[in-house]
């Protein structure tokens, strides 16, 4: 695993050439913008699993103010190092930057991230998990007690199923397993960032091979505009 934030800093342009989900899943991303300097730099420190949809909303928003650099999006599958990793990351970044913002909900750290970044003095985006940020934070705790045998995916989840879920599991070695991994789920929920026909067929088979219900929710952004534009 390569550490993204030592990478040296690339355009728009490059940035895109090496956007791929298996970079994302277990390398990260770096991408600063060389051509804007000045104060009022701020850096987003984010999940690899993010990396799409917040270039997205700064191209769409020109809000070329922001850096980015993400975290390997595998760590999710070890929410006990990301606490550490961002760590790492806003100590190696602080002197450079005017503000940073950390782009992770609590995902499974079990409050010790808000702590982390409260002690530093940097900003994260509010919630439990990028579920329900995706989703608004607010409805989806409105309707977590009803949707607790729900199991989530995001974009970026459907297309690594096999990544964050099958393999690491141990289902495509052992089927046998899955009844105890998933006996308890009634549905899989797809947040849908993007209205894309193939990724939904894709998502329906994931539910298919995990025999769960299957709903498909276009979310879009949802809470992540506007906490980036606040950033």
């Amino acid at each position: 695993m390569t550490d993204p934030d030592n990478d040296p800093p690339t355009d728009q342009t490059s940035t895109d050439q090496r956007l791929t989900d298996e970079t994302l899943t277990h390398d990260g991303l770096s991408q600063k913008n060389t051509r804007a300097g000045g104060a009022g730099r701020v850096l987003l420190i984010a999940c690899g699993a993010l990396a799409r949809e917040i270039l997205a909303l700064k191209a769409a928003n020109g809000w070329d103010h922001l850096d980015l650099t993400c975290l390997p999006a595998i760590l999710h599958n070890h929410p006990e190092k990301i606490t550490d990793a961002v760590r790492a990351s806003v100590a190696r970044h602080r002197e450079s930057y005017d503000r940073i913002f950390v782009v992770y909900a609590d995902c499974g750290t079990g409050g010790q991230l808000q702590a982390a970044c409260h002690e530093m003095g940097v900003e994260m985006v509010p919630g439990p998990h990028c579920y329900a940020f995706f989703e608004g934070v607010d409805g989806f705790i409105a309707r977590a007690e009803d949707e607790i045998t729900a199991f989530y995916l995001t974009d970026f989840l459907v297309r690594q199923f096999d990544a964050f879920v099958w393999e690491p599991l141990g289902l495509d070695r052992h089927p046998v397993l899955l009844d105890m991994y998933f006996g308890n789920y009634t549905k899989l929920v797809y947040q849908a960032q993007t209205d894309d026909p193939a990724l939904t067929e894709k998502a329906r088979e994931c539910a298919a091979r995990l025999n769960l219900e299957f709903e498909r929710r276009l979310t879009g952004y949802g809470d992540l505009t506007d906490a980036l534009a606040r950033a």
